[in-house]
Formats: C-alpha cells, structure tokens, sequence
C-alpha cells in the first residue's frame, strides 16, 4: 500500500452496491408527497433549497479544484478536495431530504426564468444522474484509499463529469425554480 492508502484489503463491494441501492429507495420513501406527516422542525426549511444550492456550489468548486490538483501531482490536497466533495455532498442529501420532508412540492411556474422544457429536462437529468454518482463516487474514493489507483483512474474518468453535471445542474434547478418558492 502506499503512503495515501489507509483502507485494509477488505472487499467492501457488496456494501457499497447495498446502500448504493438503499439510499435512492429510501430518499424516495421518503420524499413521497403525503406518506409521512411533515415534522415540527425547530427553524424555517425555506432557506434549506438555497442552503443546498451553496453545498452544490461548493462541492462543483471542489471537484474541479480536485482535478486541477490531481493533473498538478498533488495527490494529497487532491484526496482533501475529493473527500470534502463527498463529505459536502452527503451533507446536501441530508438537507434535501430534510426540506422534502418537511415542505410542500415545489412546481414550476411562470415566474422561473427558463422555459419549462428546459426546466423539466435539467431536473429529470438532474435526478436521473443523481442516483448514479453515490455508487460511482463511493467507489472511485473506495478505489483511491485501497491502493487500487488504476481502478480508481479508470472510474475517476466517468464519475468526475457526471458528479460535476450533478453539481452544476443542482444549482441551475434551484436558480430556475427559485422565483417559485
């Protein structure tokens, strides 16, 4: 193992694939509209939609930062700037499913800036990628912190510019709904 790697052999494949699945199927548990009676939370949720449009700034910061650093050699902040945008882009599923629980849909309306075709295209590929990047982040990660740099180079190449996407379009849906709230 090199120095970066500190992760023991141990396959944990069945384990990401597992809550790879999970996560999707219980984040749309439990955002369905009426399945769950919205809790009494002790602040306003309507900031949480621009809080999560800030994480996904951030985490599209930190992916491109990630890569810069990565094309430069610089493996460590590399890893720091990777991991950050994992840890940020947890933190964004949390407060997803907090607002989602806690608020009513929000619909397009004739305020938003953008058509909405254009809209509804952005969201559903917004949505649809979405689901992807948790197995395919958690596996490149997985790949780096083992040791298994080819794997994780090979991975690396797919999971960036979806993750990136993912980021940039979760900004543009809140900017295009935002006038909606």
């Amino acid at each position: 193992m090199s120095e970066l790697s500190n992760i023991p052999s141990r396959n944990y494949t069945p384990y990401i694939w597992a809550v790879s699945i999970i996560i999707p199927v219980v984040v749309a548990i439990l955002i369905t509209p009426g399945l769950f009676p919205p809790p009494q939370l002790p602040f306003d949720t309507k900031i949480l939609p621009l809080i999560n449009a800030f994480i996904n700034s951030a985490v599209s910061v930190l992916l491109v930062t990630g890569y810069v650093l990565i094309r430069r050699k610089q493996q460590r902040l590399h890893r720091i700037a990777m991991l950050s945008a994992y840890i940020l882009s947890a933190l964004f599923l949390l407060v997803y499913v907090t607002y989602h629980l806690s608020a009513e849909e929000t619909r397009w309306c004739e305020l938003s800036p953008v058509p909405r075709g254009l809209y509804l295209a952005l969201l559903v590929s917004h949505i649809v990628l979405s689901v992807s990047i948790v197995p395919l982040a958690t596996f490149s990660i997985y790949h780096s912190l083992s040791g298994r740099y080819e794997k994780h180079k090979k991975l690396a190449r797919i999971t960036f510019p979806l993750w990136l996407y993912v980021a940039v379009t979760g900004v543009l849906v809140y900017l295009f709904i935002s006038p909606c709230y």
